[in-house]
C-alpha cells in the first residue's frame, strides 16, 4: 500500500517585495513601528535581515586559554511579510504596486506617495 503523502518540495527562491539596501517599517511583531535599513534579504525562507530590528544576544564562551568570554549583540531574521516599505521623504510606510517606465524599464513605486524607488 502506498502513502497517501506526497513529497512537496520547497521552492528555491520566493518573490519578495524587498531588497537589500530598502528602508522599511516594521508592521507587526514585538519590533512594530520600528524604522530601518535592509542588511540582507534571504529570499529562500523568505526574509530579511533589517539593521536595529529584532536584536539578539548570544554568550560566547571563550576559544584559547586566557580569552575571556563575551556577550554578542546581533540582528536575527524576521519574515518578509512583516515589513513594509517605508518614504523617507513623507514618513509613511506604504504597499508598493510596479509601473513600466518610459524606457521600458519596471520599476516599484509606493501607492500612497507615488514615489519610485528603484
Amino acid at each position: 500500500m502506498r502513502s497517501l503523502k506526497t513529497s512537496k518540495q520547497k521552492p528555491a527562491r520566493y518573490k519578495m517585495h524587498v531588497k537589500k539596501g530598502d528602508t522599511v517599517q516594521v508592521i507587526s511583531g514585538k519590533d512594530k513601528g520600528k524604522v530601518g535599513e535592509i542588511l540582507q534579504a534571504i529570499p529562500s525562507d523568505s526574509t530579511v535581515i533589517v539593521k536595529g530590528v529584532n536584536i539578539r544576544t548570544k554568550h560566547q564562551k571563550p576559544r584559547q586559554e586566557g580569552e575571556s568570554g563575551q556577550i554578542v549583540t546581533y540582528e536575527a531574521p524576521i519574515h518578509s511579510s512583516k515589513v513594509m516599505l517605508y518614504s523617507e521623504k513623507e514618513k509613511v510606510a506604504s504597499r508598493i504596486n510596479y509601473v513600466i517606465t518610459e524606457e521600458g524599464k519596471k520599476v516599484r513605486k509606493l501607492k500612497k506617495t507615488g514615489e519610485i524607488i528603484d
